[in-house]
């Protein structure tokens, strides 16, 4: 008997097979078993983030949901596919990988943490947090009671009621930062209030776990406190003797030098040693890497070394491991019955009351509106990783039951679920834009009162001296006639470094961070020394947010900030053998919507290392620019710039007026004749020739493009987007049809080009939201164009009736 015993049960498995062509299947064998299960999880749950992503959901709702359709509930049913993907057997190692992955993401949740933002933390964030932990915690109490009357009958009633309280009073704080980031709520009053709450409360959620699994052991209340003030003695030990070795290698890590690997590795097993430490005392490892995280010195590029090593490793691989192995134990077939379906409402109830009421009675009491109170109590409702890790610790230690850990995971995936589109619905704040009249070049340049105002944006620290010679040569005369406002457009990527990115520039109100703190320091330094040097006010700014909606942070920033003209960098980047490479379609996107949405004229940059890779001196500014004028709004707002480009001492302007192609209205020709008349007043009035205007006889394609060529030596060309020209290119992009051809491989030079498009009401409707006296939209040929570049249609052409906007 004992004999047959032994054959049911499956022995270890081994390492690695010898190939299937030695007759092994290599399901049987520990490796290409991980593997296999490792590269399904990953195309599941990525698979799943891509088809939620347009309901905006955070990429912890796909793993959840991934998690559990790869297990009993779904797939699983199928005993073949359990039995052959996921094998009892093979458990233990996935289990170990899955908890060797969240060891090293709570290690980076640490090394995210700012405990010095959590002690500034405000009398009301405070108030809120205590009373969205207060409020859960008690009705988790209460509700353990009738699960313990029902579905939980031998659980230990201590440690049952604890982990109860925890399981409805916890905030998930990566996962209400990614969706007050998604949402554009990060820098708003009621972002920043939820931020602080909710760091709060992750950190009393993580003392009141280690107290729930010190009271579960299955020992006597005397070692429940012994496991605690062992574990108070190893948080003291890591603060007063690892934080001083950490201290130290960081400070032999210093700027603009590579850290040492033998560092990195230490500092790794650590993070192990630490968890092993945890584990022994009875707190689970987790514990030990956090604090670990906590207390890596975050000044210098030390910290940041280190997320960048571990971070798309473990986020990538073997974090989405941890929601599948819990998602292998939740089984929806256990919920069944009325009484259970009972149970799961009211746990969801008595979570979204206790959360949501306890945050709005304390937020109406210290002053906080109606409607944000509201938006604030479904934020922090929010439920993720951490939930899951105490519902995982939960059922291992046999608090909860298969049965009741269902149901609690199904309470944290439909809390979390509902908001995003809750908050959608219910907040929508409205934007104070002040009404402006100057949203041309054109306009600020005939008020004298009126300084030009410039929004202008960058993806990487390569495009910053272009971008600074480019202002300081439009700077004018006088002195604090421009004002720039230089925002660097970053990428809100699903990283959980991405929201420590975003607390640090609120925190600090320092505009420029990434992984790599060298090229931050140089970012910082560049445009400090161009506001004293000089004439130019620099204002810098952030936009951290997704690539498919960063162009509102451009176009509402521009409305805020009442500019005059947007620049934005051209969405290829040279090549060292004068070609141009795209960034990608994304990147495309941006320039096109904020082409067709923003508030005011809009400039596309295409960088050919105006200066050299350095910011030139005013005093040493010497620049010759070529402005190409056929007619047109879009050439008048680009001569306009080169006007004011004339104005500085070291710039010379040279104006080439070429006939159109295309018949334009009469009042259009008797504009562009007033516009180049103003600049031969210019010359006139220019003694040292550094002003031009020339006038060639070129009248066909080929006559253009030869008068263009002979141009090529100048350092920028000053182009309108749309002239009434034929396109000089076969297929032009956002350009147009002139500024296509000088980015075009055909036309060889190493000036750089500013494609300039004049704001216009009429013809670009999605701007109309900022101008209350704008007109109703009318088709134009640029329209046609841009929807065939785009292949889709948002304006719909007409002929001569105007249309309403379509949404």
């Amino acid at each position: 008997m004992a004999s047959n015993a032994t054959a049911k049960c499956p022995g270890p498995m081994k390492a690695a097979s010898q190939g299937a062509f030695q007759g092994e299947s290599p399901l049987d064998y520990a490796l290409p078993l991980a593997i296999l299960q490792i590269c399904l999880v990953v195309v599941v749950t990525r698979g799943l983030a891509y088809l939620l992503h347009p309901l905006r959901q955070p990429r912890v709702i796909a793993e959840i949901i991934g998690g559990i359709l790869l297990g009993p509930s779904a797939l699983g049913r199928s005993h073949k596919f359990l039995h052959a993907v996921f094998p009892p057997q093979s458990m233990t190692v996935l289990d170990t990988l899955a908890n060797l992955g969240l060891l090293f993401f709570l290690f980076l949740v640490g090394l995210e943490l700012d405990i010095s933002a959590i002690r500034r933390t405000g009398k009301k964030a405070l108030a809120i947090a205590l009373a969205g932990i207060s409020a859960p915690f008690a009705l988790g109490i209460g509700t353990s009671f009738a699960f313990r009357a029902t579905i939980v009958k031998g659980a230990p009633q201590g440690p049952f009621l604890v982990f109860m309280g925890v399981a409805l009073s916890i905030t998930a704080f990566p996962v209400l930062a990614r969706i007050l980031a998604e949402l554009k709520l990060l820098t708003t009053d009621l972002g920043r209030m939820a931020m602080s709450a909710a760091a709060v409360n992750d950190v009393a959620a993580w003392i009141l776990l280690a107290l729930a699994i010190a009271l579960s052991g299955s020992g006597s209340p005397i070692i429940s406190l012994w496991v605690l003030l062992t574990a108070t003695g190893f948080v003291i030990a890591i603060g007063l003797f690892l934080r001083p070795v950490l201290a130290w290698m960081a400070r032999r890590s210093p700027e603009g030098e590579p850290v040492k690997e033998v560092y990195i590795c230490a500092t790794l097993a650590i993070v192990l040693a630490a968890g092993f430490v945890t584990d022994t005392i009875g707190i689970h490892a987790l514990f030990g890497a956090f604090m670990v995280g906590i207390v890596v010195p975050k000044d210098g590029p030390f910290a940041g070394v280190l997320i960048e090593k571990v971070e798309d490793l473990i986020s990538g691989l073997f974090l989405p491991l941890y929601f599948v192995s819990s998602g292998l134990k939740t089984d929806v077939a256990t919920i069944k019955g009325a009484k259970s379906w009972g149970l799961l409402v009211l746990v969801i109830a008595n979570a979204c009351l206790g959360k949501i009421g306890g945050t709005v009675i304390t937020s109406l009491f210290v002053k906080i509106p109606v409607r944000e109170a509201v938006t604030l109590g479904f934020l922090m409702n929010t439920k993720g990783l951490v939930e899951l890790i105490v519902l995982n610790i939960g059922r291992d230690r046999k608090v909860l039951n298969d049965e009741a850990f269902a149901i609690l995971v199904l309470m944290a995936l439909f809390t979390t679920f509902i908001t995003t589109p809750i908050v959608m619905a219910i907040y929508k704040p409205a934007r104070k834009t002040v009404p402006y009249k100057c949203r041309t070049v054109e306009c600020a340049a005939g008020d004298t009162d009126s300084e030009l105002r410039v929004l202008a944006c960058f993806h990487t620290n390569r495009h910053i001296p272009t971008l600074l010679n480019l202002v300081e040569a439009s700077r004018g005369t006088g002195r604090r006639r421009l004002t720039m406002y230089a925002m660097h457009l970053v990428e809100l990527s699903e990283r959980s470094s991405a929201i420590g990115l975003v607390q640090r520039a609120r925190r600090d109100g320092m505009p420029f961070f990434n992984s790599k703190e060298q090229r931050t320091e140089q970012m910082v330094v560049a445009f400090e020394a161009f506001q004293q040097l000089s004439s130019v006010r620099v204002r810098p700014m952030t936009a951290i947010s997704d690539l498919d909606t960063i162009h509102r942070d451009v176009i509402d920033s521009a409305a805020d900030k009442r500019a005059a003209i947007v620049i934005m960098p051209y969405h290829k980047a040279l090549h060292h053998d004068g070609s141009f490479q795209s960034l990608g379609s994304a990147y495309h996107a941006i320039n096109k919507r904020v082409l067709r949405e923003a508030p005011c004229s809009v400039a596309i940059l295409v960088d050919r290392g105006l200066g050299g890779h350095a910011q030139v001196s005013a005093r040493n500014v010497s620049f010759s620019v070529a402005a190409l004028f056929f007619g047109g709004p879009d050439d008048r707002e680009a001569l306009a710039y080169a006007t004011r480009m004339a104005e500085h001492p070291g710039v010379a302007v040279t104006l080439a007026r070429f006939h159109p192609s295309r018949p334009q209205p009469d009042e259009e020709d008797a504009a562009d004749e007033a516009a180049v008349e103003a600049f031969k007043a210019k010359v006139g009035a220019v003694k040292d020739g550094s002003v031009r205007f020339e006038e060639p006889e070129a009248y066909t394609r080929e006559q253009v493009l030869a008068t263009i060529e002979s141009l090529s030596g100048f350092n920028v060309f000053v182009v309108g987007r749309m002239p009434p020209t034929a396109p000089l290119v076969e297929r032009p992009d956002e350009l147009g049809p002139v500024g296509s051809y000088l980015v075009s491989p055909g036309f060889r030079t190493s000036a750089s080009v500013l494609v300039v498009k004049r704001y216009d009401p009429a013809t670009n409707p999605k701007s109309k939201r900022f101008d209350p006296k704008a007109g109703p939209p009318a088709a134009t040929e640029e329209d046609a164009l841009d929807e065939a570049e785009m292949g889709r249609s948002a304006v719909v052409p007409v002929t001569q009736s105007p249309m309403s906007e379509i949404a």
